[in-house]
């Protein structure tokens, strides 16, 4: 299959990589020419260590050349600059393209999540696909062991992404239910946000665990105001996502969490990660989300707070234990 992908972050930079390697023909498109010039200089990612990058892939800046004409065109750029990103591919899309999001976030102002992006900006002319779960770009570039969700209302569309990049060691399972899907990927950043404060705190494992456990139980709430499956949460899109976000190494929202339990301001602990930090460009939509469905989310209230409201995070917590008791569900 022809393949494009618009992003070459580290997401964007594995997943052409696993498609490469299958035999599948990809074209990774940077916004910057200097990276793109990088990536087809020395077949490696910067923030990709020890990764020899397939000599397959055709890298490009160019979204003209780019996208018409393929199969599949997959759209990675971060949620800040999703809907400018897709805005440029439009006008060049072919009439059977599958159009999929492996970006995870929700658009301040819109409250739109990133599939709902693509079909407006497309005027619902192509199938949508959301690819989301718990999958750090570290791991998967040197083929280790990870599971995935392709998720869309179009069964076709889902399935037909879910044999493109399924492979030995990268299983894709399907979900109809796309907005749970993409909600689960957006929320589980501010649960890893919450949990590295915790850890920067010096908290222990009881802690972070009733941080993911409540958290889930807050995304689960916000799922339900908006008709998505209970089954979404509970998945590798919810659940796993959330292990795997909170607890890694590789995670960005957890380690810039953990800067600002330390004390360090917003800013310094986002310049400190040194790439996008996608709970913290959450946070706004959130709390717009909240308000407009009325539903009670008070750990992502103490992310907000301790990021933009100048909160102490051990005054934060101490709020959050000190709220009236009530029964677990």
């Amino acid at each position: 299959m022809n393949i494009t992908i618009l992003g070459s972050g580290t997401w964007g930079t594995a997943l052409a990589n696993l498609l490469a390697k299958k035999g599948e023909n990809v074209t990774l498109v940077s916004a910057l020419p200097q990276d793109a010039e990088y990536l087809k200089t020395h077949h490696a990612h910067p923030h990709l260590p020890g990764i020899t990058l397939n000599p397959s892939i055709v890298y490009s800046v160019s979204y003209q050349d780019s996208v018409p004409a393929k199969d599949v065109v997959v759209f990675a750029a971060p949620s800040k600059y999703f809907r400018p990103s897709v805005k440029q591919a439009v006008p060049y899309l072919s009439p059977d393209t599958i159009l999929v999001t492996v970006s995870k976030g929700i658009e301040e102002g819109s409250l739109f999540t990133m599939s709902e992006i693509l079909e407006e900006e497309d005027h619902h002319r192509h199938p949508v696909v959301a690819l989301s779960g718990p999958t750090h770009a570290e791991e998967v570039a040197v083929g280790l062991p990870t599971c995935i969700v392709s998720a869309s209302p179009n069964e076709k569309a889902a399935q037909s992404i879910q044999h493109l990049f399924s492979t030995s060691y990268f299983r894709v399972y399907t979900n109809p239910d796309i907005h749970g899907v993409e909600l689960c990927g957006a929320f589980k950043n501010i649960l890893a946000l919450a949990c590295g404060i915790s850890d920067g705190l010096g908290y222990g494992d009881n802690a972070k665990a009733a941080l993911m456990t409540r958290g889930i139980a807050e995304m689960r709430r916000l799922g339900q105001k908006s008709h998505c499956s209970d089954e979404t949460f509970f998945g590798l899109a919810g659940v796993g996502d959330v292990i795997v976000t909170a607890t890694s190494k590789h995670s960005r929202n957890r380690l810039c969490g953990s800067y600002l339990g330390q004390g360090m301001p917003l800013e310094e602990a986002v310049s400190k990660v040194g790439m996008v930090v996608e709970g913290v460009n959450l946070l706004p939509a959130l709390k717009e989300l909240e308000t407009r469905y009325a539903v009670e989310l008070p750990i992502a209230d103490f992310v907000y707070d301790v990021c933009f409201g100048g909160r102490n995070p051990k005054e934060g917590v101490a709020i959050l234990l000190g709220r009236a008791l009530k029964a677990e569900c």
